[in-house]
């Protein structure tokens, strides 16, 4: 082997040392003869005699010598063999494909391997997991189960210039390699089980509210309100002793409770089933209870996990209560939330955020006004009516629209042109930049994921936000947001701004072409008042009628070309009903500027089939499959399409989807309906 060959060169070089010397004496010697030629043949004589006897010494000694090193080295190799073979570590030696040459005697017992005989498998055989990739690597780290025991990894590549020779004792190595790999198994089955004994003691916070209390009690008859009360307090204390929680009501309508989070996974598994019992308490109550629950968990502070449950809270409320969100480290995950959430008659809210908006746009200078890319009705008639408020305040207000499509254009081109806007009311992403400084408030409408916006880059730019929206709220959201007001159970942005509008001081005067921009977005995010429409949408409806808004207006605005109306009539005649339940289509947007609006409209028109309860309609552009998601019943489609990537409302959603088919995106929503029937999630 290559040390045995360093051993022996390093021993001749020390035994040949002297003879290297002689040269120097000679060299003396001759010096000395050129001085006196008596001295220096006597000094020549005594060197001759040193060289003779110094040859005959090296010639005796390597043969008594070297066979005492080599000895000594094979000791010391078999000693560190046995050393070894004795580790109390598993470690063996594999080839580049992972066949076992050979392993000590801790690595045979862990594997069950009996002593006496020899391993002939590859390793993939007891540990699946090492796979070509962890073979091919020159270091790494992986864990393995065996026997219900759990080690981690270390497999290590090492390369030979040349072929490694047998061992005559048990055959290490049974044919000659380039390279091994050596592999070690550290048992860490006992720490990880204290380790997951120390994670399920750790505490985690709960929050628990009560969604919709004084709907229930004002629909409620007085004398039983305490036994609605009292049965929603034992279902919740019940269920709360069931993972050994200690629980205390703040108020009427809020609980806290603390839990170990060894009990994590069991409301994980059972969807946190105390939503579902609670809607079945039916002592009177028209209206069914429902609740909002956040938990904060994964975290060593129990400080920290209470913030986390109150983020968690407010992620159920803003997606519209009746669901519960647990947030376990930076994973948010969701469950329930199947209803549309309940809408609130009171205006209380809207009231209150009316005057704090107000009071924030006297402090500024201009205010610049976006909400999502491609901009719908809704959208932009949003963006409209805070465009009238804060030009009633007298300051600078700007609208970000960087692409007109069919679906605003029959709005947009009243203002355009027009000299009582003038040419700045529309600006695009660059001028907006330009035109931000330290006393600009940006103010985002019919959106909250700052990815979806306009110019998500003002977002930065500006200190002062404000956010109107009306869609659920996911993890992605808009943050130091100044204000932000975001009601899930609104039809629409412009119902908000409407309501809000009605609560300035000073009263807002809206002009016809302003109310008529406003009311169309209600139109069409409530498909003609037949989605999601409750007291307040004709409440707001009502006041954009009363400022101007004509009915006939709105509706030439979006009425469908031929062309459009036969692509619309495809996608109603090419669907396919699947489940029994729904529809699913594909249209061609073709020349169309605005794919979402068809797909959309044939969406509306599939949920007219009788038993239909859910409608899926895609189309493709420009490399980009958007999908429209509409339902009635209690199909929540906002769920279906968040786990698709998308958003929306419960009866509204939509996705989008990048470098991907129709054909795709159809098998993912397909295969998502199957599993979600399964479960029983719809």
């Amino acid at each position: 082997m290559n040390n045995e060959k360093i051993l022996k060169k390093k021993i001749q070089q020390y035994l040949l040392m002297p003879l290297a010397l002689t040269v120097l004496l000679v060299g003396m010697v001759i010096v000395l003869y050129v001085h006196d030629k008596k001295s220096g043949a006597i000094a020549a004589a005594a060197v001759f005699i040193f060289v003779v006897c110094e040859i005959a010494v090296f010639i005796v000694m390597k043969a008594a010598i070297m066979p005492v090193v080599f000895r000594f080295a094979l000791e010391q190799g078999q000693i560190q063999k046995e050393l070894l073979k004795e580790l109390d570590i598993p470690y063996a030696l594999l080839d580049t494909d992972g066949k076992i040459l050979w392993g000590n005697a801790k690595f045979i017992e862990e594997i069950g391997v009996g002593s006496k005989k020899r391993i002939r498998k590859n390793i993939s055989a007891f540990f699946p997991a090492v796979d070509a990739e962890a073979l091919s690597s020159e270091e790494m780290q992986m864990d393995l189960e065996y026997n219900d025991r759990v080690y981690r990894a270390l497999l290590r590549r090492i390369d030979f210039s040349e072929a490694l020779v047998d061992s005559d004792e048990d055959a290490m190595v049974d044919h000659q390699a380039d390279a091994m790999i050596t592999l070690y198994l550290y048992d860490e089955t006992e720490l990880r089980i204290y380790k997951k004994e120390n994670e399920d003691q750790k505490l985690v916070a709960g929050l628990l509210y009560i969604d919709n209390y004084d709907e229930v009690m004002e629909n409620t008859e007085e004398v039983r309100h305490s036994l609605v009360e009292a049965l929603v307090d034992r279902r919740i204390n019940m269920y709360l002793s069931t993972i050994d929680a200690i629980g205390k009501k703040l108020e009427k309508d809020k609980y806290f409770f603390v839990f170990r989070q060894q009990y994590l996974p069991q409301l994980r598994e059972t969807k946190f089933a105390i939503l579902d019992e609670v809607k079945s308490i039916n002592v009177g109550n028209e209206i069914p209870v429902t609740l909002s629950i956040g938990v904060g968990a994964g975290t060593d502070s129990f400080a920290q996990a209470y913030e986390r449950a109150r983020t968690a809270i407010g992620l159920a409320l803003g997606r519209g209560g009746d669901q519960a969100v647990v947030k376990y480290g930076d994973k948010t995950t969701y469950f329930g939330g199947k209803s549309a959430g309940t809408e609130k008659s009171a205006t209380v809210k809207a009231r209150v955020k009316a005057q704090a908006f107000q009071e924030l746009l006297t402090s500024k200078d201009s205010v610049i006004i976006m909400a999502h890319k491609r901009p719908d009705a809704d959208a932009f008639g949003s963006a409209v009516g805070v465009y009238r408020l804060v030009k009633t305040l007298n300051k600078k207000a700007y609208i970000v629209v960087n692409e007109v499509t069919s679906a605003i254009r029959p709005i947009i081109s009243g203002f355009m042109g027009n000299s009582v806007y003038g040419d700045d009311m529309i600006i695009n992403s660059e001028q907006a930049i330009s035109r931000v400084t330290p006393n600009t408030l940006v103010v985002v409408t019919d959106v909250n994921k700052p990815s979806m916006t306009e110019c998500e880059e003002l977002l930065s730019l500006a200190k002062s936000i404000v956010v109107f929206d009306h869609h659920r709220q996911s993890d992605e959201v808009i943050e130091n947001a100044t204000l932000s007001y975001i009601e899930p159970y609104a039809s629409s942005a412009c119902e908000m701004i409407a309501e809000i509008l009605q609560y300035i001081e000073g009263k807002v005067k809206l002009r016809p072409i302003e109310a008529d921009a406003m009311y169309a977005g209600i139109v069409i995010d409530t498909d003609n008042f037949l989605t999601k429409t409750g007291v307040r949408t004709f409440d707001a409806a009502s006041y954009l009628r009363r400022s101007g808004a004509d009915v006939v207006r709105v509706r030439k605005m979006f009425r469908s070309d031929m062309y459009t109306y036969r692509q619309l009539a495809e996608g109603v005649i090419n669907s396919e009903i699947y489940m029994e339940h729904f529809a699913i289509s594909t249209v061609d947007p073709k020349e169309s500027d605005a794919p979402t609006v068809v797909a959309a409209k044939v969406a509306n028109d599939l949920l007219n089939i009788e038993g239909i309860r859910a409608s899926f309609v895609t189309t493709e552009k420009d490399g980009t499959v958007y999908m429209s998601a509409r339902s009635v019943d209690d199909v929540n489609v906002q769920i279906i399409m968040e786990k698709m990537g998308g958003g929306g409302h419960a009866n509204i959603a939509g996705a989008q989807f990048t470098n991907s088919t129709n054909e795709l995106v159809l098998i993912q929503l397909k295969t998502l309906l199957d599993e979600m029937y399964r479960e029983g999630d719809i």
